[in-house]
C-alpha cells in the first residue's frame, strides 16, 4: 500500500492532468453539441495550464519574493511558468468569449448548437 502511495504523491498530479486532457479530447471527439465542445475545449485548457503548473513547483522551494535571506537560485521556485500561465488563462477566456459569441451566431442561424442538424441546414442551403 505504501508503494501505491508513494506513486501517487509523486506522479499522480500528472495522471490526474492526462486524465483531464484526454477527457477533453475524448469530449472534443465524441460530442454532437457544440457547447459541449466548447467545455471540452476548456477543459483541455484547464489541463495544460494545470501540467505547467505542476511542472514548475520545486521539493522545498519558496517563492522569490517572501524570504531575503536565501541566496542560492536552486532554493527559489521559478516564476516564470506562474507568468507564462496567467498570458495562458487570458488567453484561454478569450477563446471561449469567441467561442460563446460564435455559438451565438450558430444558434441564430441555424436555430439549433447540435452539429448534425446544423449541416444538414448547412446544406440545404447550398
Amino acid at each position: 500500500m505504501t508503494v501505491i502511495n508513494d506513486f501517487l504523491a509523486e506522479r499522480g498530479i500528472y495522471m490526474l492532468t492526462m486524465i483531464l486532457f484526454f477527457l477533453g479530447v475524448y469530449g472534443i471527439a465524441t460530442c454532437g453539441n457544440y457547447m459541449k465542445k466548447l467545455i471540452c475545449m476548456n477543459i483541455m485548457q484547464v489541463a495544460v495550464i494545470f501540467f505547467f503548473l505542476c511542472l514548475g513547483q520545486k521539493l522545498g522551494g519558496t517563492i522569490p519574493v517572501t524570504v531575503t535571506d536565501i541566496v542560492l537560485a536552486e532554493e527559489y521556485i521559478n516564476p516564470l511558468p506562474h507568468a507564462l500561465m496567467l498570458t495562458a488563462i487570458v488567453v484561454s477566456l478569450g477563446t471561449t468569449g469567441v467561442g460563446l459569441a460564435l455559438l451565438m451566431r450558430i444558434k441564430d442561424k441555424y436555430g439549433s448548437m447540435e452539429e448534425e442538424d446544423v449541416i444538414k441546414k448547412e446544406e440545404k442551403e447550398l
